[in-house]
């Protein structure tokens, strides 16, 4: 059995922070772990904008608290984020992730599971490996 608190692993480098300023991420749950998947808890930054593009893993985003939107880059369709607002991105959807009025905090679920130390490159992409935590 694996027992962690989100307090704890805050105060770790399984707290990542974005390159751009955008968001934070602690990772709870890691492909060291064995479960299959990985499980984060993410803070996107109120007033952000950050492009996303996942090429090698699909994600489920669970907002539980906070504003914001998500622009899907294929359609230009614009789908509003506030608490209980579930997303999947199951076709590697490219898409923009906007912080609104508040910080939006989220509950994130990646196949394949990340390592820990991921943040997007230029184009949006986390990689398929990373150095682990």
């Amino acid at each position: 059995m694996i027992v962690r608190t989100l307090a704890e692993c805050e105060q770790t480098d399984r707290k990542v922070h974005s390159k751009t300023g955008t968001w934070d991420s602690t990772r709870l749950l890691l492909k060291d772990d064995n479960m299959g998947f990985s499980f984060h808890i993410t803070t996107i930054y109120a007033g952000t904008e950050t492009h996303i593009h996942y090429q090698n893993h699909l994600e489920s985003v669970y907002c539980m608290s906070g504003n914001g939107e998500i622009e899907t880059i294929a359609d230009g369709k614009i789908y509003k984020i506030e608490p209980g607002t579930l997303y999947i991105l199951d076709k590697h959807d490219e898409h923009l992730l906007r912080g609104g009025s508040e910080d939006m905090k989220m509950a994130c679920v990646f196949n394949p599971p990340l390592n820990g130390k991921e943040v997007h490159d230029e184009s949006g992409v986390y990689p398929l490996e990373a150095e682990t935590v």
